[in-house]
C-alpha cells in the first residue's frame, strides 16, 4: 500500500509518501515548503490572504506528485492556525475545489500522539521521555514510557507567534530576547520535569542538527536519532541572534523563510533544556506526518 500524508502546519506544509508492506514503512518521497500560514493569526485572527494563496499553490503541485506516485489513500491533516482562523473553512473549501484534497482539523491531543507514534515507532526510546513537537503557533508536550502515552500538554506558543510578539529589530535586541526567554520560562511552569530523555521535533531542531553536523543538502537518515548537546544549542542561538536575518539566509542549511523565526526556536529549546534540567536532546526527523502513516498500519 502507498500512501500519502499531508502536514499544513503555520509554518510549513509537509508531504510525506510511504510504501507499507508487512507492518514497515518505507518513506520514498518527502518534502517541505515554508507558506507562513499562521503569519498574522494570532493578531488579526484570519488567514493571510498571500499564504493562503501560496499554500494553495504548494498543495497542487503535491497533488501532481501524488498522482505521479500513483498514491492509494492521502492522509491531509491541519493544525494550529486552522484550529484558530475564522476563515479555516473557506480555506478548507478552496483546497478541496483546486486539489481534491480533503483537509481535517486536529486537536493538540491528536497531534501530540500522532507526534508520538512517529517517535515511537522509529527511535525505540526506552525509559520516561517527553516528546518536544514545536510547530508555528503551538507546541505539544507528548509524556510517555516506551509506547504508551501518559499525558499531552498542548502551550499556544510557537516560533511565528514568539517571532510575532517578541523580536522588533533585525538582529533581535538582547531585551527582546530576555523577553522572549522570561515568557518561555512562565508558560513551562505548568510541566513536569522527571523524564529520562527529551526528543524534539520540528524545522527548528532538525536544522541544528544540520547546522552542527554540517549536513547539506538535507539528509533525513543522518539527522534522526542525532543529538544536540545544550552548549551546542546555545553556541548557535548566540551565533544567529547576532547576524541580520539576510546573514542567516547565506547559511546553506538555513532555508530563506526559516531564517526569519529560528532564533526564537532555538531559544524556546534552550529554555525547555533549562527547564528539565538536562544537557541533550534528541532529534527526530519523523513526526505528524509520519505518525498518520503508522496509524494506518
Amino acid at each position: 500500500m502507498r500512501i500519502a500524508t499531508i502536514d499544513i502546519g503555520s509554518y510549513s506544509v509537509r508531504l510525506s509518501i510511504g510504501e507499507i508492506k508487512d507492518g514497515n514503512i518505507k518513506i520514498i518521497y518527502e518534502k517541505g515548503v515554508i507558506t507562513g500560514l499562521g503569519k498574522g493569526v494570532t493578531s488579526n485572527g484570519t488567514l493571510d490572504k498571500k499564504a493562503v494563496e501560496e499554500t494553495i499553490e504548494v498543495l497542487k503541485e503535491y497533488k501532481n506528485t501524488i498522482n505521479e506516485y500513483e498514491v492509494d489513500k492521502v492522509i491531509a491533516v491541519a493544525t494550529e492556525a486552522l484550529r484558530k482562523a475564522k476563515n479555516a473553512k473557506e480555506f478548507i473549501n478552496q483546497v478541496k475545489e483546486t486539489t481534491g484534497i480533503d483537509i481535517k482539523v486536529i486537536t493538540p491531543e491528536e497531534e501530540g500522539k500522532l507526534s508520538y507514534k512517529a517517535v515511537c515507532y522509529s527511535l525505540k526510546l526506552a525509559g520516561r521521555i517527553v516528546v518536544v513537537d514545536q510547530g508555528g503557533g503551538s507546541t505539544e508536550f507528548i509524556y510517555g514510557k516506551f509506547c504508551d502515552i501518559e499525558r499531552i500538554i498542548s502551550l499556544p506558543m510557537g516560533i511565528v507567534n514568539l517571532t510575532e510578539r517578541f523580536i522588533k529589530h533585525d538582529p533581535p535586541l538582547k531585551e527582546e530576547l530576555e523577553n522572549m526567554g522570561k515568557f518561555i520560562d512562565d508558560s513551562l511552569k505548568k510541566l513536569e520535569i522527571e523524564v529520562d530523555n527529551i526528543v524534539g521535533l520540528g524545522g527548528t531542531i532538525t536544522t541544528l542538527s544540520a547546522l552542527e553536523y554540517n549536513i547539506y543538502p538535507y539528509d533525513p537518515s543522518k539527522i534522526h536519532g542525532s543529538i544536540l548537546k545544550k552548549e551546542v544549542i546555545e553556541k548557535w542561538l548566540n551565533t544567529l541572534a547576532n547576524m541580520k536575518v539576510e546573514e542567516r539566509k547565506k547559511i546553506p542549511q538555513i532555508e530563506d523563510r526559516r531564517a526569519e523565526a529560528i532564533v526564537s526556536g532555538i531559544l524556546m529549546f534552550d529554555r525547555i533544556l533549562d527547564h528539565f534540567k538536562k544537557d541533550e536532546i534528541i532529534v527526530s526527523d519523523w513526526g505528524l506526518k509520519h505518525g498518520l502513516m503508522v496509524s494506518v498500519i
